[in-house]
């Protein structure tokens, strides 16, 4: 038990309405009756001190991914890494290499096709170096980072260019971790990052740029044809590109980025012959510039959209696009593609809630109300919970498109809600004479993602039945969300029990939660 889980297990114990007197005997019980041998306190400090080993670890190969990486476009060569590795000790270790190239690439099938690693992908591959040589496996790997660093330190990639660019990819982050289940900030930090580029190390050129994303045809779904469907733009385009769709039989290079799975650029539109121009009333002499088309690759390598620029807008003859420039908006399109599937996700997993709340409510009329929150991190590290959905007493969900965020400084009357979040434990307690049952959602880390505050007014405890009911709703919920964030890593294909579940959109991650449910009742048939 944390520190925090501690706290809430006996506080959950103790209740409310518990003299101070009894508290004070219950910890001098607890202090005589708990008892712990050598052997038990030995296993517990090797634990923590292992625990803080992979954590350093972690940020280590976290800050050495980031030094190598030094165009900041999310990912590295495979083959340039295994040639840096194949001088480790003189060349001594080249056959336990190849070993660990050959179970990474059986682990993550796209780097036969693409060669190329993202941080998880570096990291699990260290990992299987490691677990080829004899002796302990954390100082191997220590050992191999000491290597890198030392490696990538000597050819001094990182420069103020490459810092600069980092800090406007966090900037996508940030607005991906604050957003809730919006990509409106998202797609202004990449617009925003993408014109700061073009004016600090694209010569000051002006761009145009524009997000596509692939959808089926919806005319003719039998067919399966896809087509694209530019969903957002810089400011001065929008009257012109937002909400248009792009098909195959047109005009354009977007679908032969998709095709060959990498950008395509154009450095005279005007003698290529085959570009879709979506500004009819830009006169001909006037379609002159450069244009670059970059494929989007979810964490699997599959492609879902398009990310483009061009300087139509430019008056400068001269503004072809640089190396140096696409290689950065390859990070940007990265950035994006973790964005746009962190907010997925979160997505679905309000979907999965709002199954669950439709099944609970006809089941526990006991409940007046659930609000659900989602955690995002806050100012100076101090996380926020976002009001995503309020459902009244009759089972109504007003969904929040623009969510109240909560800061625990704030909002002391909802404390409680941050002790859950904080132990990410069932949290009992009472507001105004009102009782509530804070229960948390937890990511694969048990870390709390998101909560049910659920009010059941004068009462202290629901009926037996309907806390039967909740605590199985709660139990397949968690589920189903922890079904989602495992589909949502690299190395995870997913996998399909019900027929409903091969339709991949929002609208059916609820069916997740109907899955679960129906397992649970077979087992119990």
């Amino acid at each position: 038990l944390t520190l925090p889980q501690f706290v809430q297990l006996v506080d959950n114990f103790v209740g409310e309405d518990i003299s101070l007197p009894t508290v004070k005997r219950l910890t001098e019980f607890i202090k005589e009756e708990y008892k712990q041998t050598e052997e038990e306190k030995m296993k517990q400090l090797e634990k923590v001190h292992h625990m803080s080993h992979m954590a350093q670890q972690k940020l280590l190969l976290e800050a050495l991914f980031e030094k190598w990486d030094s165009n900041a476009c999310g990912f590295l060569d495979l083959e340039e890494v295994v040639a840096v590795l194949s001088t480790f000790k003189k060349g001594m270790l080249k056959e336990a290499l190849l070993k660990a190239k050959e179970h990474l690439c059986s682990r993550y099938p796209q780097l036969s096709r693409v060669g190329k690693l993202s941080p998880k992908a570096f990291q699990t591959f260290l990992e299987l170096i490691a677990s080829e040589f004899t002796g302990k496996k954390d100082e191997a790997i220590d050992n191999l980072v000491r290597f890198l660093t030392t490696s990538v330190e000597q050819r001094g990639m990182e420069s103020l260019q490459s810092s600069t660019r980092r800090k406007w990819l966090q900037d996508i982050q940030q607005a991906m971790e604050t957003s809730g289940t919006s990509m409106e900030p998202v797609y202004k930090a990449v617009f925003k990052a993408l014109s700061q580029d073009a004016e600090a190390h694209g010569g000051h050129k002006k761009i145009s740029a524009y997000i596509a994303l692939l959808e089926e045809n919806q005319l003719s779904p039998g067919q399966r044809q896809i087509l694209l469907r530019y969903v957002a733009c810089t400011a001065d385009d929008a009257p012109h590109v937002l909400n248009q769709v792009l098909h195959r039989d047109m005009k354009g290079v977007s679908f032969a980025a998709i095709d060959q799975g990498k950008p395509i650029h154009v450095p005279r539109v005007q003698l290529h012959g085959n570009i879709h121009f979506w500004n009819s009333d830009r006169p001909v002499e006037e379609r002159k510039g450069s244009l670059v088309v970059l494929p989007l690759h979810d964490a699997r390598w599959r492609v879902f959209g398009i990310l483009g620029l061009d300087t139509l807008r430019d008056q400068c003859e001269k503004t072809i696009f640089l190396t140096h420039e696409i290689t950065f908006y390859r990070g940007v399109c990265h950035a994006f593609s973790k964005a746009y599937h962190h907010i997925c996700m979160r997505e679905n997993i309000l979907q999965v809630a709002v199954t669950a709340l439709d099944w609970l409510y006809p089941r526990t009329p006991s409940i007046h109300n659930v609000t659900t929150y989602l955690v995002a991190p806050g100012k100076d590290k101090n996380y926020a919970l976002c009001k995503m959905i309020t459902t009244d007493n009759t089972g109504q969900k007003e969904i929040h498109s623009s969510p109240v965020v909560l800061l625990r400084g704030e909002n002391l009357l909802r404390d409680y809600l941050f002790k859950c979040t904080d132990s990410s434990e069932v949290t009992l307690t009472s507001v105004q004479e009102e009782h509530h049952i804070a229960a948390p959602l937890h990511d694969l880390s048990r870390q709390t993602l998101g909560i049910f505050d659920i009010s059941i007014g004068p009462h202290k405890k629901l009926p037996p039945q309907e806390q039967k009911d909740l605590q199985k709703m709660l139990k397949m919920a968690q589920a189903a969300c922890s079904e989602i964030l495992r589909r949502s890593l690299e190395e995870t294909e997913p996998t399909h029990v019900l027929e409903a579940e091969h339709v991949a959109n929002v609208r059916h991650a609820g069916i997740l939660f109907q899955r679960f449910m129906l397992q649970d009742l077979r087992e119990c048939v």
